[in-house]
């Protein structure tokens, strides 16, 4: 008789390395699983981090795929340094040099500057970048020689500090809302420094709620499956939800809920809960108060 395959529902937490891109993790996930005998699940990540970035990616295993979308939503810490003195087309170091200067800003005027990026901003993405230009990626319209313009778009920096401060380069820290472009944030800072300048690394620190404290590395993943321990590294459903209170439901409510039917009198402040019936999760709820309805239903058992 054969053993049955475990099927994972969580959350891995991959620290990236250069080189690889988000889609090329999943599918390095999905041949790990395979591996080390666990059975096919469905995988996706949790924000999209360039090749040339390291550090912290979500990976949503089964159910959890299905707050993915949540995780893009969620603010971002980064790690950055920028060399002032030379601006690329892609603004990082993949691309050709496009702009040069000799001015190189002192400590005093980059700290000087930085509140001017801190707080609601408008920020013009890098054309290098996987936005939709009529239809179409920019990065493709861009490496095929066309113009491309993209519209300024409201983002919001949260915090912005220094690290590091060298020669020509400086290393920056910041925590970012949804759709903020790091390289779009160096390009402008060495701007209005009066210089040019391209990210030389980027390094995700958090995403959402998760850090690179809980991230583990491609090497410990691969030997985790082969071990078939890989559930020692899985995070829960819940942790990628750490700001949505739990919501604790009887055998019959549980039962409502996932044949989705709303479930009436739990009196609950409005606002999303996390459904649980003991330990298992059955869905994301939404409440307004005297009725709860499903927003995403899981089928754990």
């Amino acid at each position: 008789m054969t053993q049955d395959k475990t099927a994972l529902h969580g959350w891995l937490v991959i620290d990236k390395p250069v080189g690889p891109g988000s889609t090329d993790m999943v599918s390095r996930v999905k041949r790990t699983l395979r591996d080390g005998g666990y059975a096919k699940v469905k995988v996706g990540h949790g924000g999209t981090l360039d090749p040339l970035a390291s550090g912290v990616l979500p990976i949503a295993l089964g159910e959890a795929t299905k707050l993915s979308g949540r995780m893009l939503d969620a603010d971002k810490a980064y790690a950055f340094t920028v060399r002032f003195g030379e601006q690329t087309d892609t603004l990082d170091l993949e691309g050709k040099v496009i702009a040069t200067s000799d001015v190189r800003p002192t400590l005093a005027a980059l700290e000087a500057v930085l509140p001017r990026f801190t707080g609601p901003i408008e920020q013009v993405p890098p054309v290098y970048s996987a936005l939709k230009v009529d239809g179409q990626r920019a990065y493709d319209l861009a490496r095929a020689g066309e113009d491309v313009a993209l519209a300024s778009r409201s983002v919001t920096v949260h915090s912005l500090g220094i690290e590091d401060v060298g020669a020509d380069e400086a290393t920056l820290l910041a925590t970012v809302s949804k759709g903020t472009y790091i390289r779009s944030l160096a390009r402008d800072i060495a701007i209005a420094l009066g210089t040019v300048g391209h990210v030389t690394m980027l390094r995700r620190t958090k995403s959402g709620p998760f850090t690179l404290e809980q991230a583990i590395s491609l090497d410990s993943l691969a030997e985790l499956a082969k071990a078939r321990t890989l559930e020692q590294a899985l995070l829960p459903l819940k942790a990628g939800l750490d700001d949505i209170p739990a919501l604790a439901l009887t055998p019959d409510q549980a039962g409502a809920l996932r044949q989705g039917r709303p479930v009436i009198g739990i009196a609950k402040v409005p606002g999303l809960y996390f459904a649980t019936a003991g330990s298992v999760p059955v869905a994301l709820v939404d409440s307004d108060g005297i009725e709860v309805r499903v927003v995403r239903g899981f089928n754990l058992s």
